[in-house]
């Protein structure tokens, strides 16, 4: 098979506004402040920036340079990191990004239809933007309908995008809607700020932090979500360090990864967190806090309709460019290890993630084990397997090389052993706890 020139990124801003764009998600804005109220507020927090940088920069870089070293995404780059059975495992990670690709579209299409009902509920104060939500269990065919308009839109629009490349696409499309995310976040915690008791969020979320609620199960959380929310996962930014130059130093896009992707959490955080105390809501109320809890927030404050719109909206960019990372996993892969042209593989990829989308959308039943199958778990997953490969089945040497800066001195050895053992023994500690606390319930919170 003729070998395909690889196209690279077109700037130094490009790339890191797309490889920004793809960790910032819902992670960040939807799944963090519920995650804050969930597991105590700011022992979480601070624990949470920790693991950021000490696990999540060398994670990134090694993600980084497997993609680089073989110049392929997930399907290729295993096999070519000389993992064992590594076409096999690269395939099984392909049939992952697509299953949990289907149940975040969805999601995205609950924020587009949530951004729509803010408008909707000027003109229609009846107006039910929870309708688009699945049941708890059952089928409500309302529901279903509306889900499905919703996701179809979505993976149109991701469908556009990717047809049209890294250049012309993916890195014109991060650039542009990275910036207007952080403006919306300032607008929305600006807002948040100035609302009455707010002081009491804030202190509550970054102040007063009391280091008796950081227990296994709040360490365990921050890491399993810094893994999330920097799309760590042995996928995107594998297919991402794909395209990065020769002449990059890993170092430095991984850095400003975790400064972009923590910091807009940390934003998120202000955003929703202080206006919830204002309003003497409860932070913790789980996944439903924006769906349900912040909702309540817009109604009883001036245009709150302007903030909600502005939120959902802002909300509905951070998934998109993350769908988007997603979406270009699966093409690469299709396109990569095929003769199939990229506008068949867009093709092929929409029409799967949209059939795949339809079995997590029936009802809350569904919807939660595959969520935590397919995203949590089995990112987590995939982010050990990656620095596995990287720290022990690549060369050392050319492992070094990849890691370390072009004509710059060799990273610390340091380093490199931290990911060689560091980071997976981190990774499994993790995951061994949350089976045993969570699954088997064997283990309890000390």
């Amino acid at each position: 098979m003729t070998e395909r020139v690889r196209e690279t990124f077109a700037s130094r801003l490009g790339t890191l506004m797309t490889i920004v764009g793809v960790a910032l998600g819902l992670g960040n804005v939807w799944r963090f402040p519920y995650m804050v109220g969930k597991f105590g507020g700011a022992a979480f927090v601070m624990f949470y920036v920790l693991v950021s940088i000490v696990i999540g920069v060398p994670a990134l870089m090694a993600e980084f340079a497997l993609g680089r070293h073989t110049r392929r995404g997930p399907l290729g780059a295993f096999a070519g990191g000389g993992l064992p059975f590594g076409k096999q495992v690269g395939w099984f990670f392909f049939l992952i990004v697509i299953a949990a690709t289907g149940y975040y579209t969805a999601v995205i299409g609950w924020v587009l239809y949530y951004a729509v009902g803010q408008v909707v509920l000027v003109f229609v104060p009846t107006f039910n933007s929870a309708a688009v939500l699945p049941p708890e269990s059952g089928f409500v065919l309302e529901s279903f309908v509306l889900q499905m308009l919703c996701t179809s839109a979505v993976i149109a629009s991701c469908a556009v995008v990717v047809h049209r490349g890294l250049r012309s696409g993916i890195e014109k499309a991060s650039t542009l809607i990275v910036p207007a995310l952080l403006v919306v976040i300032l607008v929305l915690m600006a807002r948040s700020l100035t609302l009455p008791g707010a002081m009491a969020g804030v202190r509550w979320y970054i102040l007063k932090v009391r280091w008796s609620d950081l227990n296994a199960n709040v360490m365990v959380a921050a890491i399993g979500h810094a893994i999330f929310s920097l799309s760590l996962g042995g996928t995107f930014m594998v297919v991402y360090g794909s395209y990065l130059d020769e002449s990059e130093n890993l170092m430095r896009p991984a850095v400003w990864t975790v400064v972009g992707d923590t910091g807009s959490s940390l934003l998120a955080g202000f955003a929703v967190i202080p206006a919830v105390f204002a309003l003497g809501l409860e932070p913790t109320s789980g996944p439903g806090l924006i769906f349900s809890t912040l909702p309540k927030v817009f109604v009883a404050i001036p245009f709150g309709w302007l903030f909600g719109l502005l939120f959902f909206a802002g909300l509905f960019g951070a998934g998109y460019l993350s769908d988007v990372g997603a979406f270009e996993v699966l093409v690469a892969g299709l396109t990569d290890n095929t003769k199939m042209s990229r506008g068949r593989a867009v093709i092929l990829t929409s029409v799967a993630i949209f059939l795949i989308a339809l079995p997590p959308t029936i009802n809350n039943h569904i919807f939660v084990p595959w969520d935590l199958t397919f995203g949590s778990g089995m990112q987590t997953l995939g982010a050990l397997v990656a620095v596995l490969t990287v720290g022990w089945c690549i060369d050392r040497s050319t492992a070094l090389k990849q890691l370390s800066p072009v004509d710059g001195p060799t990273i610390p050895m340091w380093l490199f052993y931290w990911i060689r053992f560091g980071i997976p023994l981190a990774i499994i500690t993790a995951g061994v706890w949350w089976l045993l606390s969570n699954v088997t319930g064997t283990v309890t919170a000390a």
